[in-house]
């Protein structure tokens, strides 16, 4: 079997775990990270983009959407990404934001859509030999 065949497979089956994993947990994850503060790490990307806000956001691994709130209440136009369709109703109904369902190792993002993107916890879940794939995607 190549690398390619190798990666491949490793990435479905990580896709598969994780989403899995996210689906049946969608709520009580929700319960348990509604409040973490990560002002932070919002406020360092907010600063770093160049352009004139209101900016386009896209949360990737955006999960119950906590975060898609954050950026909406500063009056930047967020977008969620998000593997877990179970994740996603959450976020769809928490924050009224657009949630992509899309598997990280496979994405269909509109070009040059967004003026930055925050991964908040969620690039932990590619493996570092697929990393540089996933964000050339981005």
């Amino acid at each position: 079997m190549s690398t390619l065949e190798n990666l491949t497979n490793d990435s479905a089956l990580i896709s598969q775990k994780t989403i899995a994993h996210y689906d049946q947990n969608a709520v009580p994850y929700y319960e348990g990270t509604k409040d973490h503060d990560v002002s932070q790490n919002i406020d360092a990307l907010l600063r770093a983009i160049k352009t004139k806000p209101p900016f386009h956001i896209l949360d990737f691994g955006c999960g119950p959407g906590r975060d898609l709130q954050t950026f909406t209440k500063l009056g930047h136009i967020a977008i969620g990404l998000e593997g877990s369709e179970q994740a996603s109703q959450i976020a769809r109904t928490k924050s009224g934001c657009e949630i992509l369902v899309q598997d990280f190792f496979n994405l269909n993002l509109p070009e040059s859509a967004f003026d930055g993107i925050f991964a908040n916890a969620s690039l932990f879940h590619i493996p570092k030999k697929l990393l540089p794939k996933v964000l050339g995607n981005l």
